[in-house]
């Protein structure tokens, strides 16, 4: 058996369109339909714990420079033929002594930490520091070599770094250094700063002949050079070192009292 809904249907409907009301939709004749306008990029404004950032990241100061010695790295053995093994130990790092002191303030030589920032916001990508400061029982623990003992490491007056995004572009970073003294107004005029030469020497541990201005003195490291325990990582690096104190009015130079004595131990 079956039931039929047809009438109950057929009421529904009638109620419907007795209900229904149509209200037409008029236009004027002049209207116009408005384009939606092209929505247009703009850079993200910084979050208030962003604040004092340079270029995507926080800025480089001092604090980059510890020294990255530690108690718990083992002992380096230094074994040369003919010669009595030596084993050296590493320091214990920043947590037992300060960075090189000034007027009774820890002090780096400020044109490196400016450069870094440059570079930071320049290339918008992040200046990793791979070697800062060294105190001389790391820096002998870090590099054995001869050439080395005298590092301007230990006295804060250079720095070993790579930017990522460029680790295989440093002659780019280059370049970046070169405009920086070029373009700051604070060179304007100062040949001896805006111009570099290329040291043509072949007493420098490099194949890529050094870029020096009076300032600062530039050495790139292929993969492969430059390689001891603070450069472990296998891409090409920057070393800068500092030649000139425009502070002071005098060249930066190593010395045993500086690098011994010129810095805090706890």
């Amino acid at each position: 058996m079956v039931g039929c809904s047809g009438l109950e249907k057929g009421e529904k409907e009638k109620l419907r369109r007795q209900n229904v009301h149509v209200e037409p939709i008029f236009r004027l004749h002049d209207e116009v339909h408005y384009s939606i306008p092209t929505i247009q990029g703009r850079i993200r404004e910084n979050y208030p714990w962003e604040e004092g950032y340079v270029g995507r990241f926080p800025p480089i100061t001092k604090e980059w420079f510890r020294c990255r010695g530690s108690g718990s790295n083992p002992p380096n053995v230094h074994n040369t033929p003919g010669q009595e093994v030596i084993h050296r130990l590493d320091c214990a790092g920043a947590e037992r002594h300060s960075l090189p002191l000034r007027q009774n303030e820890e002090f780096i030589y400020p044109v490196l930490i400016d450069i870094l920032n440059e570079l930071q916001v320049r290339t918008g990508q992040k200046v990793v520091v791979t070697c800062g400061y060294r105190c001389p029982q790391h820096n002998v623990y870090a590099d054995t070599s001869p050439q080395n003992q005298a590092s301007k490491h230990t006295i804060g007056a250079e720095v070993d770094f790579y930017v990522q995004g460029f680790e295989e572009k440093p002659e780019e970073i280059v370049k970046y250094i070169l405009q920086y003294y070029r373009e700051n107004p604070r060179f304007t005029g100062k040949k001896e700063f805006q111009n570099f030469e290329r040291y043509e020497k072949k007493d420098t541990d490099v194949s890529t002949l050094p870029w020096y201005n009076k300032e600062v003195f530039i050495k790139l490291y292929r993969k492969g050079e430059g390689r001891d325990f603070d450069n472990r990582h296998p891409y090409p690096y920057i070393s800068l070192q500092v030649r000139y104190d425009r502070d002071a009015n005098e060249k930066v130079v190593y010395s045993w009292q500086k690098a011994n004595t010129c810095y805090k131990r706890y």
